[in-house]
């Protein structure tokens, strides 16, 4: 999984998690929670939200590590494979919608 992580599930990498993601209004914006294994620390949850985030229309990414979920929201409905390949991208595994 998230190669950053020790297996005590600590962070080796000092990150700090910050995600700087951006809100945007949009008119048919959709929210979808996703269960995502593997994320333990600041790096993890900044990794997800940097891959997940630059997809094409995401307007918004909030990562809860400790509860392993992904909250993406997306100007209309969510395009569920290219946010299971981001995670995958990033050295995490979506194990479906929350």
């Amino acid at each position: 999984m998230g190669s950053c992580c020790t297996p005590d599930h600590s962070c080796s990498t000092g990150a700090d998690g910050s995600t700087g993601a951006t809100a945007v209004a949009v008119v048919t914006a959709t929210t979808t929670v996703y269960a995502v294994s593997g994320m333990s620390c600041g790096h993890c949850e900044a990794a997800v939200t940097g891959a997940v985030g630059a997809l094409p229309g995401v307007v918004s990414v909030d990562v809860d590590v400790a509860g392993g979920l992904v909250t993406v929201t997306t100007g209309g409905a969510p395009d569920d494979a290219a946010i299971a390949a981001a995670v995958d991208d990033a050295g995490y595994e979506l194990t479906g919608r929350a």
